[in-house]
């Protein structure tokens, strides 16, 4: 048996070892890293919405009104009227006839999936799903598939060969390469074999879409059976938790059934009162996610001219695939000393060979950042 230590080792030998930044700052596209203030190009705030003072102070207002914590769960005395408003404006904004909030995507998706199958169903999963629907599915014991990314006729085949009710799941975008699940074709498989279609949609809610409620609108797929969306609010929307969207049948089952809803501590009201006005500011600025489109635009053209291979994202999400764990932790380092903050990310949260730097856009960015982006890695990769 490993010792932790030795396993600690073996981490760092193998540039895989994971540390965190300690910020003395707000989240912004400036932060303040110990004594360095770094441009930063690696959070997961789309809109710029994370210290915006409109959200900030519907969040103090919330406090006053409703104290700081929730202090029991939904079901017992912790579901307040700012979440049920919430629910019913998140409701109306994707077009669903019910949501429900959880806590976080992770516990989600894991209610979402562990009501709906057991161990006489069957999974099928995009090989490249976020981990929390990967874990989804393991707990619940089920026959587990993963088809190749986004390859629908793949999946086509492996339908045709189940005889089990069950689940498809996918990210709607995906985290860690920014392209787009073919959510169409997905529902018409999902409705054609009578399996239900998860679509975690954590980085498409609020960026994709003309008025910015995600990826079903970006495709022009209406919300509704056999799809269900999860979707998170501490990335495009700034805050925190997350929800899932369907019909009322199924979000009366999830607040009956979903042990990740039942059995924990509700979010504190006063983060329900940031949402929505954070919701209320997606809904009138689409200006930001104009923005966003302009400056990955710009991104994309400038790192074709330095000679990186792009991939085929249009999202805020544009990883420069560098192969192996070293290159990416070297980059990212040569990138922090003229200024640019860039995490790297290595296995196991990507495949073995496609370590990359993760380069992520916000609407509070300029075109000036963008330049001085592409000037920092111009300078790293000519030595």
């Amino acid at each position: 048996m490993k010792t932790l230590e030795k396993d600690l080792v073996q981490r760092r030998e193998r540039h895989l070892y994971r540390e965190r930044l300690v910020l003395e700052s707000p989240q912004g596209v400036e932060v303040r890293v110990g004594e360095e203030t770094l441009l930063s190009f690696c959070s997961n705030d789309y809109l710029g919405l994370a210290n915006h003072p409109r959200v900030i102070a519907a969040f103090k207002n919330g406090a006053e009104r409703y104290g700081v914590g929730a202090g029991a769960s939904h079901l017992v005395s912790g579901h307040s009227r700012a979440h049920h408003a919430l629910e019913e404006e998140l409701a109306d904004f994707v077009g669903a006839e019910r949501v429900l909030l959880f806590s976080t995507g992770y516990m989600a998706n894991l209610g979402v999936v562990s009501v709906l199958t057991d161990r006489h169903d069957f999974i099928l999963e995009d090989r490249l799903n976020h981990a929390s629907l990967i874990d989804a599915a393991r707990l619940t014991r089920a026959k587990i598939s993963r088809y190749p990314h986004v390859d629908v006729e793949r999946l086509a085949k492996m339908l045709a060969k189940n005889q089990q009710s069950g689940l498809i799941t996918t990210d709607a975008v995906f985290s860690m390469d920014g392209d787009i699940a073919p959510l169409a074709e997905l529902a018409r498989l999902a409705s054609k074999y009578s399996m239900r279609l998860l679509a975690d949609d954590a980085h498409g809610i609020g960026v994709l879409g003309k008025n910015g409620r995600g990826s079903f609108e970006h495709l022009e797929i209406p919300l509704a059976p056999p799809a269900i969306l999860m979707a998170t609010l501490g990335k495009a929307f700034g805050v925190f938790g997350a929800f899932v969207a369907g019909e009322a049948a199924l979000i009366e089952t999830l607040i009956q059934r979903a042990r990740t809803y039942i059995y924990t501590t509700a979010l504190p009201p006063a983060v329900a009162e940031a949402v929505r006005a954070s919701l209320g500011i997606v809904r009138e600025e689409s200006w930001r996610r104009e923005q966003l489109q302009a400056l990955v635009a710009q991104f994309r053209a400038g790192a074709q001219q330095l000679g990186f291979a792009l991939s085929s994202s249009f999202t805020p999400i544009q990883p420069l695939m560098l192969g192996e764990a070293q290159a990416a932790v070297e980059t990212s380092r040569c990138l922090r000393e003229r200024g640019i903050l860039v995490t790297a990310i290595r296995p196991p949260t990507v495949p073995e060979g496609s370590a990359r730097l993760r380069i992520t856009f916000s609407a509070a960015h300029t075109a000036t950042h963008v330049d001085r982006l592409l000037e920092a890695l111009a300078a790293v990769i000519s030595g």
